[in-house]
């Protein structure tokens, strides 16, 4: 082979290379396992928060993002659909809340795992601290002790009347044991007795709130969690029935009916959570990006709620809410 000839094929095999490994590069399709606990009807809105955010990194479904969806009707699924999406080989587990990271952590420790909302991370040991998460999980974090004890705080400023207040938890979801903790001190310090009273199901909410009318209680509170989010509106729908003011760690159930909700906006972090995975996708380790805290926290007041149940909310609660149903 002649000299020039060699030189030839020598350069063109060199423009050659960039363009395979951009093709290359282009052709890879990013996959992410969504793991919750709920449907898909009740969960539209922060899905498309995530793939809005997504969207805006460049990722697009189709093209460069395949997202696999998986809905457990109840916890006991998430473990054996959390394994399944390990064994899919996906890139990162998007698992929104508490009640799905714990199962998510049991089946893998070496697949990123990025949360949106967890309530707790550090209490439950999910990381190690918030600006230095360790392991394979990190996201953002609404921190729900410091939230519950807000929202128990606002509900009796909104009936000061109530000198005992339920509390509804459920007990699978990982962050409500600390957040309880968090919510009896509180009521120690408001000078009112907690009825705790536990629900697994939209089916315990009956009976849950006719225990509290058999306690006398004056108002109670809805600890946060994918049951809410998903039967939320039943709840309060229940809550007029046995005339019981209902305050809420989401917005949905106020526009169904219950009286307050004071609660970070659940959309806002599934969007951020999105540069969480973009990171994650250009190689950085989930050990090393710090969670956030959510930015935005949204009072909701319902007054039609409050008159059917005879209660004048105070004019100054009224003044800092930031949406008013009437």
């Amino acid at each position: 082979m002649r000299r020039r000839d060699f030189i030839t094929l020598l350069g063109g095999a060199a423009l050659a290379w960039p363009l395979a490994a951009r093709a290359q590069q282009a052709a890879k399709v990013a996959r992410i396992g969504y793991l919750r606990h709920g449907t898909a009807a009740a969960n539209a809105d922060r899905v498309e928060a995530l793939r809005a955010g997504l969207r805006q990194l460049d990722y697009v479904e189709g093209k460069n993002l395949a997202i696999e969806f998986r809905w457990a009707e109840s916890v006991d699924q998430l473990p054996q659909f959390a394994a399944e999406l390990v064994r899919m080989n996906v890139d990162v587990i998007f698992a929104p809340s508490s009640t799905e990271v714990e199962p998510a952590r049991q089946a893998t420790r070496t697949v990123p795992i990025v949360f949106a909302a967890h309530a707790d991370p550090v209490g439950i040991g999910h990381v190690a601290s918030l600006p230095r998460p360790g392991g394979n999980i990190t996201g953002l974090t609404m921190l729900m002790t410091d939230l519950a004890a807000k929202e128990l705080e606002i509900l009796k400023e909104a009936v000061p009347q109530a000198t005992r207040i339920g509390v509804l938890w459920n007990p699978t979801t990982p962050s409500h044991p600390p957040a309880i903790a968090a919510v009896k001190g509180a009521g120690e310090k408001l000078g009112v007795s907690l009825w705790m009273v536990p629900a697994r199901s939209a089916e315990d909410f009956d009976g849950a709130l006719a225990s509290m009318v058999a306690e006398r209680v004056g108002a109670f509170l809805a600890l946060g969690s994918p049951l809410i989010i998903s039967a939320g509106a039943q709840l309060a729908e229940l809550a007029v029935k046995y005339r019981l003011p209902s305050m809420f760690a989401l917005r949905e159930p106020v526009v169904a009916g219950g009286l307050m909700s004071y609660a970070a906006d659940l959309n806002d972090l599934a969007r951020r959570a999105a540069a969480y995975i973009d990171k994650i996708l250009k190689g950085a380790k989930p050990a090393d990006l710090p969670v956030e805290q959510a930015s935005k926290y949204e009072l909701v007041v319902n007054l039609k709620t409050a008159k059917a149940l005879g209660l004048t909310i105070p004019p100054s609660l009224v003044l800092r809410a930031d949406q008013v149903i009437e």
